[in-house]
């Protein structure tokens, strides 16, 4: 796990730019699963064959970034945010573009630290012009961070744990996953960072009878953090709500039967803000049950998210005993009665 975790932290893969991460994410799957897939909108999908019940997991792919707005005559770069980038965060760090440039990030002079937007924020490349510059990166060229994990004890750290861990999690399940007479479609999806879209467009498409999202989750166990049940080190989450998302009561019940009947280390999460993919799976078609298993982790949106690797197995097990045993959906209420 965390030679696969470190390859997949260290890809690149912004959003709407995932063919890096996604070519990475199939090399590792092959020969694990009967069919391997991108279809038109980039998403990445993995199939077991069966003739049960269809299970769609997705895990999302695509990381934070900034895109290329304007190249001034000095050859510094403007930008804008892809997907939920702090100007906070992003000060004095390093990013790098998919053609491996790389380039730091610098700000104007201000008077009150306070009033920084992204628009005080420029990425030096290094270039003596804008002539230079433009031989490097083109106006719409997405960065990311640039940035190796380190593994501190159990705990790993590094840029895009939001959300490789949840890919890392996804492809050890399916690895280790026994044959299962249900047809399971993982997939890998895009653009989730600016609006569930990889899952909204894949989810009707296979049009599954169950939904499940592998996703991180935020911590409340740092110092003054704001009230959160969910800590390092305590066990996969199973999710609750989110703001995307009331997960149904009896996908959530059985995470927890199984859970405790596999003596596999858990916790609830309730989440107040921010949503997974299973937000866009549960309102396909005419609805799809639907929940998620999360990856606790610290540090969410910055270049030094930090997961705990014991959480991660957990999850591995978790998702495996669900594939393995899942609800069957005649038996899931169509009034949500827990």
């Amino acid at each position: 796990m965390k030679e696969l975790l470190k390859k997949l932290s260290e890809t690149y893969g912004p959003s709407g730019r995932e063919e890096q991460i996604a070519a990475v994410i199939r090399q590792e799957l092959e020969g694990y699963v009967d069919e391997i897939f991108t279809d038109k909108m980039g998403n990445l999908c993995a199939v077991k064959k069966g003739s049960g019940t269809k299970i769609m997991v997705a895990a999302h792919m695509d990381e934070i970034g900034v895109i290329v707005t304007y190249i001034d005559d000095k050859g510094f770069l403007r930008f804008s945010n892809v997907g939920g980038v702090s100007p906070f965060i992003l000060l004095g760090q390093r990013v790098v573009f998919a053609d491996g440039t790389t380039g730091t990030i610098g700000v104007e002079k201000l008077d009150d630290i306070k009033k920084l937007t992204l628009d005080k924020l420029y990425i030096d490349i290094g270039a003596a012009g804008k002539k230079e510059a433009e031989q490097k990166v083109k106006i719409g060229d997405i960065a990311t961070y640039d940035r190796k994990t380190a593994l501190m004890g159990t705990r790993m750290t590094g840029k895009a744990m939001d959300n490789r861990a949840g890919c890392a999690v996804l492809i050890a399940a399916l690895r280790e996953l026994p044959p299962t007479e249900h047809e399971i479609y993982a997939v890998f999806t895009i653009q989730e960072e600016v609006g569930l879209r990889g899952a909204r467009t894949s989810g009707y498409r296979i049009n599954p009878d169950l939904g499940l999202a592998v996703d991180v989750t935020l911590v409340g166990d740092t110092p003054e953090a704001a009230t959160n049940n969910v800590a390092l080190g305590k066990g996969a989450a199973i999710k609750v709500k989110d703001s995307s998302i009331i997960c149904h009561p009896q996908v959530k019940a059985r995470l927890a039967e199984l859970a405790e009947k596999e003596n596999i280390p858990h916790q609830f999460e309730v989440l107040t803000a921010g949503g997974t993919d299973a937000g866009a799976i549960h309102l396909t078609r005419e609805g799809i049950p639907s929940g998620a298993i999360s990856v606790p982790c610290r540090y969410v949106h910055t270049p030094v998210e930090t997961v705990d690797l014991n959480d991660m197995d957990s999850a591995v097990r978790l998702l495996r005993a669900f594939l393995l045993n899942p609800v069957e959906p005649d038996k899931i209420s169509t009034c949500h009665a827990g």
